[in-house]
């Protein structure tokens, strides 16, 4: 069954030097994949979207966070004091629309999310097969809120080489009844698992996943963004 697993093993990909812009982010993991033993098809890579962004020169220095974070987004949903919940381009809600201070390149600079977190994840994707003659699929993870729950997890913000959800509408559940609802956010799922072993202070940018067989296609983060039609808290 797609989807099914027996042991999941993460890998972390330690020793990957900080990140600049410019740098080939591709080619940063793949030297840090050498020594854990590459890649094998199959094999999920889970990537912080923080080296993503600096790789892609999505960082600047401001005195005004608050004011990057009113233009980094599409829409406020909700404000108070310095803390903006917003819509961004790509359409995720989240605090600050995804601009960041912690992690950064010093005091007084911000990273923001990458442009196009898809195309991104498919960069990686493709550099990594040209390597090692295996491709992942990749997921750029980021921390985000959740409404009505407290503390952050990591959800997919990118994805490339695997469909971010597992319809489970039609199968039947073990007493036979048939599932009417079930959608599972598969990619949101593996990001959470990878940060379990990054962390926020390890300088462990990126997780290898082996031992999952991801839903099979090639779909976009924004498929995991609620349509407006069944948004009930617009």
């Amino acid at each position: 069954m797609i989807g099914s697993m027996g042991e999941l093993r993460m890998t972390p990909l330690e020793g990957v030097p900080e990140v600049r812009p410019g740098d080939d982010l591709g080619a940063l993991l793949g030297d840090a994949l050498e020594p854990v033993g590459g890649l094998e098809e199959g094999d999920v890579l889970v990537v912080a979207q923080k080296v993503v962004s600096k790789s892609e020169g999505r960082i600047e220095e401001t005195n005004d966070p608050l004011g990057v974070s009113l233009r980094e987004a599409r829409a406020v949903r909700r404000i108070r004091g310095d803390l903006v919940i917003a819509e961004t381009e790509h359409g995720f809600v989240c605090a600050s629309a995804g601009v960041d201070r912690s992690n950064t390149p010093g005091e007084g600079w911000v990273v923001l999310l990458p442009r196009d977190p898809d195309a991104s994840a498919r960069g990686i994707r493709a550099a990594l097969a040209r390597r090692f003659g295996a491709a992942p699929a990749v997921i750029v993870s980021d921390s985000f809120g959740r409404a009505w729950r407290q503390g952050t997890t990591d959800v997919a913000i990118g994805v490339a080489g695997l469909s971010p959800l597992l319809d489970l509408r039609g199968a039947k559940d073990t007493r036979g009844r048939e599932l009417e609802a079930t959608v599972i956010a598969i990619a949101d799922e593996l990001a959470g698992a990878a940060e379990l072993v990054m962390g926020k202070a390890r300088r462990v940018p990126a997780v290898r996943i082996r031992g999952y067989r991801v839903p099979p296609g090639d779909g976009s983060a924004r498929d995991l963004v609620m349509p407006r039609e069944r948004d009930l808290f617009p």
